[in-house]
């Protein structure tokens, strides 16, 4: 087993095989950080890898007939170094509107949260604005990102924005009732 772990591979590795946002994380933000379950060296190996691969399921955990199993128990109550709280409804997104546009939907938030990173992060952001993507609306999301953008001033130190993205992003989802905090 631990060979076929090594060279299990997917298409789709964007969005993984249980749900979670990949592209989106910040372990999938870093130099030769983690590539998604499925997509090359450094992923990270897991019982649902294990278990599709010998029930030589597809891309996703939702294509099996047992799905959701006893391995999503209490899964989207807790978060690691990403949040688990979407992953029923993104994948029932992906199952009902097909991978294609999940996939341009989570392009559009990892292009808006590379540009977060690239020019609001100040060292101490990345958490939360990956924490954002992920839970926030694209709508919502777009909407709080041209607020960003129009409120950031030219002589702003990276600090500022940084303080300042923060501050329109977590008002955005206080509207919306959404906690940006990972829970542990």
């Amino acid at each position: 087993m631990v060979g076929k772990m090594k060279n299990y591979r997917r298409i789709h590795t964007k969005f993984s095989l249980c749900g979670l946002n990949c592209i989106l994380c910040p372990m999938h933000n870093m130099d030769n950080g983690c590539p998604g379950c499925g997509g090359g060296e450094g992923h990270q190996s897991c019982s649902k890898i294990k278990c599709a691969i010998e029930k030589n399921i597809g891309e996703f955990c939702f294509e099996c007939g047992q799905y959701p199993c006893d391995k999503y128990t209490g899964a989207s109550e807790k978060d690691s170094f990403i949040t688990y709280r979407n992953i029923f409804e993104d994948t029932e997104y992906a199952k009902e509107n097909g991978i294609d546009k999940y996939e341009m939907i989570l392009d559009e938030k990892a292009d808006i949260l590379r540009k977060l990173l690239e020019n609001y992060n100040d060292g101490r952001k990345k958490t939360l604005f990956c924490t954002a993507v992920n839970l926030m609306d694209i709508s919502d999301l777009k909407d709080a990102f041209e607020n960003i953008v129009s409120s950031s001033k030219d002589k702003m130190t990276v600090k500022e924005k940084a303080v300042s993205a923060a501050e329109i992003i977590k008002a955005k989802a206080s509207e919306k009732g959404i906690s940006l905090k990972l829970r542990k």
